[in-house]
């Protein structure tokens, strides 16, 4: 390596990397990104794509007892940390590039966490009518019919 080379590498190096960082920086703030670390369910209305399944979490019966990450997030720190990084990454990927569905659609793995919430805090309810409640081996998903509930339409 020439010593001309060899002095701008490092020069291009903390460039790069300065970049990366005020970019990244930049992005969340703009995306309030701290806000997504709280349980304030306000952060979940920050992109208007969720803005109705807020305003009808607000109207829902669950609104004085629940908010979006006791539903939607596994009860555990590392399971609720990491789903929320997982949804975060892809809710503003798909936000930024315009390849979101509205109204936004739950999918499968988020729903398996909605239904273990279901059962967490409804848990006595859900074993007495577990038994007719199925549709061969498999239980059937308690918001196949109390899908409004935590988000009133």
């Amino acid at each position: 390596m020439s010593g001309t080379l060899r002095l701008l590498w490092p020069v291009l190096a903390i460039i790069t990397i300065g970049a990366a960082l005020g970019t990244g920086g930049y992005t969340f703030i703009y995306a309030k990104g701290s806000s997504y670390l709280t349980n304030d369910p306000s952060a979940c209305a920050n992109c208007h794509v969720m803005q109705a399944e807020y305003d009808g979490w607000i109207k829902s019966s669950h609104h004085e007892v629940a908010v979006c990450n006791d539903c939607h997030t596994p009860h555990d720190l590392a399971g609720k940390y990491t789903t929320k990084m997982k949804n975060g990454y892809r809710h503003s990927f798909a936000f930024t590039t315009g390849r979101f569905e509205e109204p936004i659609e739950i999918k499968k793995s988020s729903l398996d966490i909605v239904e273990g919430a279901c059962r967490s805090c409804h848990g006595n309810i859900v074993e007495a009518i577990d038994g007719p409640h199925r549709e061969g081996d498999a239980r059937i998903s308690c918001v196949r019919c109390h899908a409004d509930v935590g988000h009133q339409r």
